[in-house]
C-alpha cells in the first residue's frame, strides 16, 4: 500500500522479518504482539511523510504517551476519541471502492463482504482475514480446476495423443480422469504435460490410477514433456504409481567458435 502511494519499493520480506523478531521477543518480557498500523501509516503519508524516521517518531511519541501522558489523555472525554476515530475512518477508507462494488466478480464481493461482516461482529480481524483467505483460495481452486482441457489426436504410428491444457490438481483429477476413451484407445498413447504442470499428491493418484486403466486392457501409456519438479514427484512417488515417462531429447546448441 505504501509503495502504490509513494511510487517506491520496500522490502516485505525484510519487514516482516523485524516485526516477527519483535514479537517474539516482546513475548519474553510479558509484552503484547504488535502489528502494522494502516491508520497511523496513513496518517503519516497524508501530512508529507516519506522517510522511515516518521515511523520512529510516532513510535516514540506513543511510548512517551503510554509512559508519561496516560494521565493526560485519560482527561479527554471519549466522545472526542471517538469523533478522532471516525475522521480516521472517514479519510483512511478507499471509497473509490463502491464505484468498482458492480464491476467485480461475484467470488469477491462474498470475500469482501464476509470478512467484513465477520469484524464487524466478531470483533476480530485475524479470524476475519483468515477465514477470508481460506474462502478466496477455495475459490481459486474451483476456478482453475474448470480449466484443464485436452486436445486429442493420432498419429500417423497409431498412437493417440493427449495434449493437457491446465493445471492438474486435487480440484481438477475428476475432469481430468474424464478426458479418456480407455475403453476405445489404441494400443499406445502419449499424454502431453507441455501445457500443463502436476502438482500434488492427488494429481500423481489421478495419473496412476488413468494409467492402471489403461494397464488393464494391456495398453502402454507415456508422459511427455514433464517439467523437472513433476519428474520430481513422480520420483517420490516411485511406491504408489507405475508411469512411463518418456523422456524428452536434449537439444544442444552450436556455436562458432574461434
Amino acid at each position: 500500500m505504501v509503495d502504490e502511494i509513494t511510487g517506491t519499493r520496500g522490502n516485505s520480506n525484510r519487514e516482516c522479518l523485524a516485526q516477527g523478531t519483535a514479537n517474539i521477543a516482546n513475548g519474553f518480557f510479558y509484552g503484547m504482539g504488535g502489528c502494522p498500523m494502516i491508520a497511523q501509516t496513513l496518517v503519516n503519508l497524508s501530512s508529507g511523510s516519506r522517510a522511515r524516521l516518521s515511523g520512529i517518531i510516532a513510535a516514540l511519541t506513543i511510548l512517551a504517551i503510554i509512559l508519561v501522558g496516560a494521565p493526560v489523555i485519560e482527561l479527554l472525554p471519549m466522545a472526542a476519541l471517538t469523533g478522532v476515530m471516525i475522521m480516521v475512518a472517514i479519510g483512511t477508507f478507499e471509497w473509490s471502492s463502491f464505484k468498482a462494488f458492480t464491476k467485480m466478480p461475484k467470488s469477491d464481493i462474498f470475500v469482501m463482504v464476509i470478512v467484513t461482516l465477520i469484524t464487524i461482529f466478531l470483533h476480530n480481524l485475524a479470524l476475519a482475514v483468515l477465514i477470508g483467505v481460506i474462502i478466496a483460495a477455495l475459490v481459486f481452486a474451483w476456478e482453475n480446476a474448470k480449466r484443464i482441457r485436452a486436445r486429442k489426436f493420432v498419429d500417423e504410428n497409431g498412437v493417440k495423443h493427449y495434449e493437457i491444457y491446465g493445471p492438474l490438481f486435487f480440484g481438477s483429477t475428476t475432469a481430468f480422469a474424464e478426458k479418456f476413451d480407455v475403453a476405445n484407445d489404441p494400443k499406445e498413447i502419449i499424454i502431453d504435460f507441455a501445457e500443463s504442470r502436476i502438482a500434488d499428491m492427488s494429481a500423481i493418484e489421478a495419473v496412476n490410477g488413468v494409467t492402471s486403466r489403461y494397464a488393464k486392457l494391456g495398453k502402454k501409456v507415456h508422459l511427455r514433456h514433464l517439467s523437472a519438479d513433476c519428474i520430481h514427484l513422480l520420483k517420490n512417488a516411485e511406491a504408489i504409481i507405475d508411469v512411463n515417462i518418456m523422456e524428452d531429447p536434449e537439444y544442444k546448441v552450436v556455436t562458432n567458435s574461434d
